[in-house]
C-alpha cells in the first residue's frame, strides 16, 4: 500500500512522461531548485518552467517506476522511461518536499542514463 506522498511522487513522475506540464508546475514551490546531474540546474519558478518546456516531448513517453521511498520530507523516485522511437533512460529523482500534508517539490536532482 502506498502512502499518500508515495502516490504523490507517482503523478508526479508519470506526469513529466505524459509531457503534463500544467501537473508539474502546480505542483512545484515558487523556489523550486532543480539540477539535472551534469547539464543544468534551474533556480526558481520561471527557469525550472522554461527548462521543463524545453524538454517536452509531443508524444508521451513510457515510464515504468520500480521504486519509491519516502522520508519525512526527502524521497527519491527511480525507474525507466522510453521513448516512442525506442530510447531507454534509466533514471533516478531525488526530492526535497515542502511538508507533509499537500505537499510540493522544493528541490529535485535527477539522474538520467541512457541504457538504449
Amino acid at each position: 500500500m502506498k502512502t499518500k506522498n508515495q502516490e504523490f511522487l507517482a503523478a508526479f513522475n508519470k506526469a513529466f512522461a505524459e509531457n503534463n506540464t500544467e501537473y508539474i508546475l502546480n505542483n512545484v514551490s515558487k523556489n523550486i531548485k532543480w539540477e539535472m546531474a551534469g547539464d543544468f540546474t534551474a533556480n526558481g519558478f520561471d527557469e525550472f518552467s522554461k527548462y521543463l518546456k524545453n524538454m517536452g516531448s509531443v508524444e508521451p513517453w513510457e515510464i515504468q517506476i520500480n521504486t519509491i521511498i519516502t522520508h519525512g520530507k526527502d524521497a527519491s523516485v527511480n525507474g525507466i522511461i522510453r521513448s516512442n522511437d525506442g530510447k531507454e533512460y534509466a533514471f533516478c529523482d531525488v526530492y526535497r518536499l515542502t511538508g507533509f500534508k499537500n505537499p510540493k517539490v522544493s528541490e529535485m536532482t535527477s539522474y538520467v542514463i541512457d541504457i538504449t
